[in-house]
This record gives C-alpha cells, structure tokens and sequence, in this order.
C-alpha cells in the first residue's frame, strides 16, 4: 500500500508541475488537470493514512502526513483563488510546491 500511495502522489506531482508552469506563465491552469490534481493529492492522502493505521509507528510515515496535509491545505487556498478566476502569487505556489515535495521526499525515504 505504501508503493500505491508513492505512486498516486508521485502522479499528482506531475499535474502540480504543469499547473505551476501555467501560474508561472501568468495564466491560469486549466480546471480539469486541477481537479484531477486534487483527486490524486486526496487518494495519496487516504493511502497514506490507511498505511498509518495498518502497520507499527513510524515518526516519517506521520512527517510525511503532517507535511502533505499541510500542502493540501494550501492546496485549496490555491483553489479558492482559482475559482475566483485570480492568478495565484507565486511565492503561494512554490510554498504549497516546496511543502508537498519535502512531504513526498519524506515519504520516499520510508522505501530508502
């Protein structure tokens, strides 16, 4: 279940870096890859949980969540701000960017 949830957000990375290209270009990001975004960053988030719940403690497991749920929340400010058809300040963009990659950064290293 670990290697599915490293997967799920690993795929979700890859839409964040297309939606910050777009932010980063001005513009903004089409709703349907936005939207598949936050899917996948949800699905990862459940994963991740269920890997929490069904195996023994482990204080990176629980780092990597607390990171990624702090990414989610800036995630939907980032949301919000898109649905008001505003162009999200960058600075926004690569906090949420940064905070979700040393989340999966710390999620990857479970496997290391």
């Amino acid at each position: 279940m670990l290697n599915i949830s490293i997967l799920i957000f690993a795929i979700a990375a890859l839409g964040g870096v297309f939606l910050a290209s777009k932010v980063l270009a001005g513009k903004l990001a089409p709703w349907p890859v936005s939207i598949v975004h936050a899917l996948l960053g949800a699905a990862g988030l459940v994963t991740l949980i269920l890997v929490i719940m069904e195996g023994p403690e482990n204080n990176r497991l629980t780092a990597a969540l607390a990171l990624l749920v702090v990414a989610a929340l800036g995630g939907f400010y980032l949301a919000s701000l898109h649905a008001k058809s505003a162009i999200a300040p960058k600075g926004v963009v690569f906090i949420h960017a940064g905070v979700a990659v040393a989340g999966f950064l710390t999620l990857l290293s479970v496997l290391l």
